[in-house]
């Protein structure tokens, strides 16, 4: 069952139709300066009935002070002590609370005032966030990959336990959701979680030997923020995904297949017990889903390009290539161990991604360092919080002691 209903939505101050206009919502975004805070708000700038109340980014200042003063939240937040007091002296003509670190992180979480909160940042670091704001009753709106890949098992039954809705703001999974609209869970046989591929799709393992972080960078089809970039590349992103659905919408592994449709025009599927598919295609924008889970069960008018169907001749779909790009095999095997293999899998990965945007490693060597922390984790079953940070930092430390 996924954590979502009418009834939830109406209680944690959805925009319904009153007769008199919408309610205005209050949204607070942790990680504003990326890409998915920014088109974040962006959909509050064309949706007047959205209050920004907080906001927080890791150490962009710049941007954090302008989206401040253009939408005046109550409290920003930033990572270090020392940018909160060059942003407090930046903003000392504006009523607005700044915070710093976890604690800050927390606090903007468990807002008294938001109605959801938007998970846009990166990394493992958005767990902690993302409990308080369950425990403090509100809605999230999940686009940190790493709350549910290494936490899924906490973040559901939390979820469930405190009436909290999860609603998912990936492209894939939001289409996933969208398409179980009408229908009943018990009914799906199989989720089709569809990749584009990335920029190497159709290349050999010979070719990745010599790509650059120039050409990982060039995605055909999404403008993402660097490290989910490079994760397209490795297919990684699209195994994080695999798991992140296993948790979102309670199908075993068994049942979530991938496939490969380069034109990113199909979103993702669902298939029925009777045979049904179920699909959901557009054009690719990020906004869509954003927009879709702020104001979710209402579909709003949003501005951008249309699928044509005259001019769309086909459609295609390809297996993927799991021997060529090994992110995918990586977790489901993850999965089949699970406990805290599917930290180690994003643990190694993140920090495999760090050194290869700073060009210290090559594209091949993201799996080398995956397969290693792999091969030399013994499994912690059913890990809490503690552990799952604890084995982050190991994996971490391992690889900073070999590479």
């Amino acid at each position: 069952m996924l954590y979502i209903s009418f009834k939830q939505y109406i209680q944690h101050g959805g925009c319904l139709h009153n007769g008199k206009g919408y309610d205005m919502k209050n949204v607070a975004i942790i990680g504003s300066t990326g890409s998915i805070g920014t088109q974040t708000l962006e959909i509050a700038r064309a949706n007047k009935d959205i209050n920004i109340c907080a906001l927080s980014c890791g150490s962009n200042i710049e941007l954090i002070e302008k989206q401040a003063r253009e939408f005046k939240p109550d409290i920003v937040g930033v990572w270090s002590r020392e940018d909160a007091g060059r942003l407090k002296l930046a903003l000392a003509d504006m009523d607005i609370t700044v915070v710093w670190g976890m604690d800050g992180l927390i606090q903007i979480a468990e807002y008294k005032t938001s109605d959801i909160l938007v998970t846009a940042i990166v990394g493992m670091i958005g767990i902690r966030p993302t409990i308080a704001a369950i425990k403090a009753g509100k809605d999230i709106a999940l686009a940190n990959k790493e709350t549910l890949v290494t936490a899924g098992h906490i973040i559901m039954p939390l979820a469930g336990e405190c009436g909290v809705s999860i609603l998912p703001v990936d492209s894939e999974h939001s289409a996933i959701f969208q398409s179980l609209q009408g229908n009943k869970h018990g009914d799906i046989a199989k989720i089709l979680l569809t990749a584009s591929g990335g920029p190497f799709r159709g290349k050999d393992r010979e070719f990745l030997k010599n790509v650059t972080l120039s050409d990982a960078l060039k995605h055909p089809n999404w403008s993402m923020g660097r490290k989910i970039t490079i994760d397209s590349a490795t297919m990684v992103n699209k195994g994080l995904e695999v798991i992140e659905a296993k948790w979102l919408f309670h199908v075993p592994p068994e049942n979530i297949q991938v496939v490969v449709q380069p034109q990113s025009i199909i979103h993702s599927m669902v298939e029925y017990k009777d045979g049904a598919v179920i699909a959901q295609l557009g054009t690719p924008d990020m906004k869509l889903p954003i927009q879709y889970a702020l104001f979710y069960p209402d579909r709003r008018y949003l501005a951008g390009d249309r699928l044509d169907f005259e001019k769309l001749t086909s459609i295609a779909i390809e297996k993927p290539d799991m021997d060529t790009f090994l992110g995918l095999r990586f977790a489901y095997e993850a999965i089949e161990k699970g406990g805290s293999m599917p930290t180690v899998l994003n643990a190694a990965n993140e920090k495999a991604v760090s050194l290869f945007l700073s060009e210290k490693i090559r594209f091949l060597d993201i799996y080398e360092i995956i397969r290693e922390c792999m091969d030399r984790h013994r499994v912690i079953e059913n890990p809490d919080i503690d552990s799952i940070l604890e084995t982050e930092k190991c994996v971490y430390d391992y690889i900073e002691s070999r590479w």
